[in-house]
């Protein structure tokens, strides 16, 4: 069994044992944890009962957060003339056409999230074995590939993030950071937990959220009870 700091234990001692928290209410004890010397990360971690193997059950999607993720977000887009111009003007810190590709090809991979036209895909689906496993490969399906350049680079700076089941079949979504408020990390997780419920696939069987805790960078997690899925702010006070 790993061996944790102080700080951890100190965290993990304050979560009752076996409890199932209301989403406020873990909040509320979360940030109070002062696990580290940084503003930590708070994720969520939704275990879904879907079978990853069938790709109908695979989750994958974009969400905007409320109140965003609480870090600054780096990013690429392929494209060149007057939307190279557009992406540079909504924010984008690297923007190029074939020569963003070499350099990513020689090894670049400093920014989080990659946003394409669809005239660059040809010239960007050489990167798919670099792109690919760290999932900022730009997709269709989550507003990466497209001629809106503007609007995708402005969404993806004010909070709008990617989620997809991993191979356990598990959602891990970043909610904000330790200084948020209490309400501001339920409202985002409120908004996190629909999109999760609306997208359940339809060949789904048995129970669809097994299990969610919450955890922030080095520290423990806190299981949350996932029948409160309406109303978090009040039921927290219930």
């Amino acid at each position: 069994m790993a061996k944790h700091g102080k700080r951890y234990d100190a965290a993990q001692a304050q979560i009752a044992p076996g409890g199932n928290y209301r989403p406020l209410d873990a909040f509320r004890l979360l940030v109070t944890q002062e696990v580290a010397r940084f503003d930590t990360t708070v994720e969520a971690h939704f275990r879904l009962g879907v079978n990853v193997r069938h790709a109908e059950e695979q989750l994958r999607g974009t969400i905007t957060l409320p109140h965003g993720t609480g870090r600054s977000v780096t990013v690429l887009v392929f494209a060149e003339g007057e939307k190279a111009r557009e992406a540079t003007e909504a924010g984008a810190q690297h923007v190029g056409g074939e020569d963003l590709v070499k350099k990513i090809e020689e090894g670049f991979t400093d920014f989080d999230v990659a946003i394409a036209t669809p005239d660059m895909m040809v010239a960007v689906g050489r990167l798919g074995r670099v792109l690919g496993p760290s999932g900022k490969m730009p997709n269709p399906k989550t507003g990466t590939v497209t001629f809106d350049v503007g609007k995708a680079v402005s969404e993806v700076i004010g909070g709008k993030v990617e989620y997809r089941t991993d191979r356990a079949g598990i959602v891990h979504m970043g909610l904000g950071k330790r200084s948020f408020t209490p309400e501001q990390l339920t409202e985002n997780y409120a908004v996190v937990l629909d999109e999760i419920l609306r997208a359940k696939p339809a060949s789904a069987k048995g129970k669809y959220i097994l299990s969610v805790s919450v955890a922030q960078t080095m520290g423990p997690g806190i299981d949350i009870d996932p029948q409160y899925t309406k109303n978090l702010l009040e039921e927290a006070s219930a």
